[in-house]
């Protein structure tokens, strides 16, 4: 059996799929197998798998779309390993991402999962020094030293520092929590690490850059954003934190999505919902320029309105995540 499962989850990312698999091929650590997870992918992702044949590789092709969050399950149910990492078709590891992360699991029993700080990448496959420096500087990963993290629950809910693609498991820690939730959907890897957190496991954080995440270019949808906004709100509205501060996190945190999800669903031309949604808002005391704005906007003309927040974004300055974006091309 191996000691390590690597699951990639895969739909229609033929030609980016054999960075990330080679990245797995190219480990120092070699006790592992791989699983390639295919959500029935219209492309020729299928063809581009044969090129490998190395029997550390196990392909999976379901045979009709099961969306995202049931893809990621099917690898995760799949795996022989004690440990486990799952990280996106688009993404990478660094050679020594295993070799690293292994030594502290198995070093340290008491650990249940162990998580990198990790480089920045554009679709060019370039590393982005000054965005993945801000990167770690707004998710506090520049702050955290190579140590079991002290504050498990302030660090996954409140800085969400942690990623899941960077990370790690024993995969008896994931199962206590049985994995992935589908209502999550979309937000599945910060609603498992605040579950992880809530349930007491122990993390440990290297801050050393051994993964490397992504930023291409394109947009989401007005939809992918809802479908988000959704999912997230589901898992805030579960969780309970016995700790005063977080819980008044949580509740602000709620109001705050409340809010961004109206005016996505009122720029779509969800309306009546989206009025509903600020109704709610402004009766719990819930009061802001930007609510109101909203508000004015959904009487609006739909395309009217929607030119209005399109340019609202516009003149928005860009973060480094959209600059990497935009320049990815």
């Amino acid at each position: 059996m191996p000691k390590v499962s690597v699951v990639i989850p895969t739909y229609n990312r033929a030609d980016i799929l054999p960075y990330a698999v080679n990245s797995v091929l190219q480990q120092t650590y070699g006790d592992f197998e791989l699983l390639i997870c295919d959500d029935a992918s219209p492309d020729h992702t299928a063809a581009v798998v044969t090129q490998w044949q190395d029997p550390r590789i196990r392909y999976i092709r379901h045979p009709q779309n099961i969306q995202r969050s049931r893809n990621m399950r099917s690898g995760y149910e799949a795996a022989q390993g004690e440990y486990f990492i799952k990280f996106d078709d688009d993404d990478a590891l660094t050679p020594d991402f295993l070799a690293r992360t292994v030594a502290v699991l198995d070093q340290h029993p008491n650990v249940d999962f162990v998580c990198t700080d990790h480089w920045i990448i554009n679709a060019r496959n370039q590393r982005d020094e000054a965005a993945t420096q801000a990167n770690s500087a707004k998710w506090g990963k520049d702050q955290l030293q190579e140590a079991v993290i002290p504050d498990l629950v302030t660090e996954t809910f409140e800085r969400q520092s942690l990623q899941v693609g960077s990370t790690l498991f024993r995969r008896a820690s994931l199962a206590a929590v049985d994995f992935m939730r589908f209502e999550a959907d979309g937000c599945e890897d910060f609603d498992l690490l605040v579950r992880l957190a809530l349930a007491g496991q122990t993390g440990y954080f290297i801050p050393e850059r051994l993964m490397e995440y992504r930023f291409h270019g394109g947009q989401t949808s007005l939809r992918q954003d809802i479908h988000f906004l959704s999912a997230k709100l589901f898992c805030l509205e579960g969780y309970r934190f016995d700790q005063l501060v977080l819980e008044a996190s949580r509740q602000g945190k709620i109001q705050g999505l409340k809010q961004v999800l109206a005016l996505r669903l009122i720029e779509k031309g969800e309306t009546q919902r989206g009025r509903e949604l600020l109704a709610d808002l402004r009766q719990g005391g819930y009061r802001s320029r930007r609510a109101q704005v909203g508000m004015v906007l959904s009487y609006l003309p739909l395309a009217l309105r929607r030119w209005v927040f399109q340019s609202f974004r516009k003149v928005r300055p860009q973060d480094y995540s959209e600059r990497v974006r935009t320049t990815a091309g």
